[in-house]
């Protein structure tokens, strides 16, 4: 994690661009302003015209600023891009050359998210869930970006980036807001009811081939491509089938046999529906060891990354032994929209699981590491998941998880439901989680939580930081260490009592999980 990402300001004053784009009504929505509701209202009223009756206000034009303030966001981000892939990098260090080439990396990604964003009917629910989402990713798109400066406490050459003078960060938090308080009020897919599972566990409406596929023992499946060290496959590395295979159409199978497979894997967005199957947990494993200490930056030390939406992946593990003395060291990072790991395995020490953005299922997993192991500013739920705290450096506090939330109007967090936390008897003492940013989200619901917890529950990241703008909550849990009693007292912690409250971080309702993991054939529990 960044540890002085916290105190860091955004550099220097504002840079306006010249917009052509207004909207003709002064916008209200209820009582209120939209641009009231925003961060940055002076931002957003920069774009409204106010010669207009308030008579003359309906739905559309409350539509078409979310529309102007797309646009605009758009227009930053491209700007943005333009800057800093133009930009005389030869005063940078090698370190800060690293940083550099994530951002490029992540503004052509933010582009690409408002453009879509953009092209979206926001008339219906799930449409503008999907342009939150999206937006939330650009958002962590933007803070990446800089944390790839802190991560080498590269200070002085964050003020020769010229992106983060301008206010692009302010107007994607503002069109997180626009486009939240224009979603129309809708039913949920959730609230069309319930479905119900079949006698396997899995949901009645998957169908047939879907099933059998992730039911299928490696004997019966048929695979697309097969990875084998021994040369029985298509391939004898990974990344080789990766490269292979197709990306966009219809679902892609990879096989990969038993074995150890040391090689750093990164399947681009291109890459589209893929899915990796292996021979089992500590069968198939994937292992690396890049890390912050050896010039890597958080975001690039992961030893597998998918970013290709649709991603699925069973009976696999994936692993970073760098060891707890190398600080920031990724085993897997996912920007997959829709990816969904069952019965996978996580091992590593800091940094374990990078949740980085958009919607993720974890089901019957196990994560292995010591602090803020489990992080990120996804949309991400983990479901009857194992959680272990391992022995961690002397002196050191652990941590489960850091949610990298960092706009109230994210649709992001991690949520914890029907999982056990338990932990090496010498691992010292151990937290659900802190808060990474401003607008941290955890919820951990119906877990057992062994006595490695701390009775505090929760730690501080420095200060008061986020103490008052975070929601940490605990929703029936059980254990040694569950007892909510000598919890921390903030402001922004909950122990959740209704289960309306509880509900509203359920797979069906939190993720949507109703509407796209049953195509995976993965077994899941709707509610709480």
């Amino acid at each position: 994690m960044f540890f002085c990402m916290r105190n860091y300001i955004f550099l220097l004053a504002s840079l306006i661009i010249a917009f052509d784009l207004v909207v003709p009504f002064n916008i209200v929505h209820g009582s209120k302003t939209i641009c009231s509701q925003t961060l940055y209202p002076e931002l957003c009223n920069s774009l409204v015209s106010t010669k207009a009756d308030e008579s003359t206000l309906d739905e559309t034009t409350t539509l078409n600023l979310r529309g102007t303030s797309l646009q605009v966001t758009l227009a930053q981000a491209s700007h943005a891009h333009e800057l800093i892939s133009n930009m005389d990098v030869s005063s940078l260090s090698e370190l800060g050359k690293s940083a550099w080439a994530n951002c490029v990396q992540l503004h052509e990604d933010t582009i690409e998210l408002v453009n879509k964003s953009i092209s979206l009917d926001s008339s219906t629910r799930s449409s503008s869930s999907d342009a939150q989402t999206w937006l939330s990713a650009a958002f962590a798109n933007q803070q990446t970006c800089l944390n790839g400066f802190l991560d080498f406490n590269l200070h002085e050459e964050v003020q020769k980036m010229p992106i983060f003078s301008n206010d692009l960060s302010k107007y994607i938090s503002n069109s997180l807001a626009i486009n939240k308080a224009t979603t129309l009020d809708h039913a949920t897919i959730n609230g069309r009811g319930r479905r119900l599972l079949s006698s396997h566990g899995f949901p009645k409406w998957v169908t047939a081939a879907d099933r059998r596929l992730l039911q299928s023992t490696t004997a019966t499946m048929k695979a697309n491509i097969v990875v084998a060290q021994d040369g029985s496959g298509s391939y004898k590395t990974i990344k080789e089938a990766v490269a292979a295979a197709g990306g966009g159409g219809g679902r892609f199978v990879i096989y990969v046999k038993k074995g150890v497979y040391r090689e750093q894997v990164v399947i681009s967005k291109s890459k589209k529906n893929l899915m990796f199957i292996g021979d089992g947990i500590d069968q198939t494993i994937v292992t690396g060891s890049k890390n912050a200490q050896d010039g890597s930056t958080t975001f690039d030390s992961a030893t597998f990354a998918v970013s290709g939406d649709g991603f699925v992946v069973k009976d696999m593990t994936f692993e970073n032994t760098a060891g707890p003395q190398k600080h920031q060291a990724v085993a897997l990072r996912s920007g997959s929209d829709f990816s969904v790991f069952y019965r996978c395995s996580f091992k590593g020490y800091q940094d374990t699981l990078y949740v980085y953005a958009k919607r993720q299922f974890y089901r019957d997993c196990t994560i292995y590491g010591t602090q803020d192991f489990i992080f990120g500013d996804a949309v991400a739920v983990l479901q009857n998941c194992n959680i272990y705290i391992r022995k961690s450096l002397s002196g050191q506090r652990n941590t489960v998880t850091a949610s990298g939330r960092s706009d109230p109007n994210e649709n992001t967090g991690i949520i914890i439901q029907n999982s056990r936390v338990s932990g090496d008897s010498q691992s010292g003492k151990s937290f659900l989680g802190r808060p990474w940013q401003k607008y941290s989200r955890t919820v951990f619901m119906k877990c057992s939580l062994d006595s490695v917890i701390d009775p505090a529950g929760w730690l501080p990241w420095s200060g008061n930081f986020a103490l008052s703008t975070l929601y940490y909550g605990e929703y029936m849990n059980t254990g040694a260490g569950a007892g909510t009693g000598g919890r921390v007292k903030w402001p922004g912690y909950h122990v959740i009592t209704s289960a309306t409250e509880a509900s509203k971080f359920s797979v069906g309702n939190f993720l949507s999980g109703n509407s796209w993991i049953p195509a995976s054939g993965v077994p899941f529990t709707s509610g709480v």
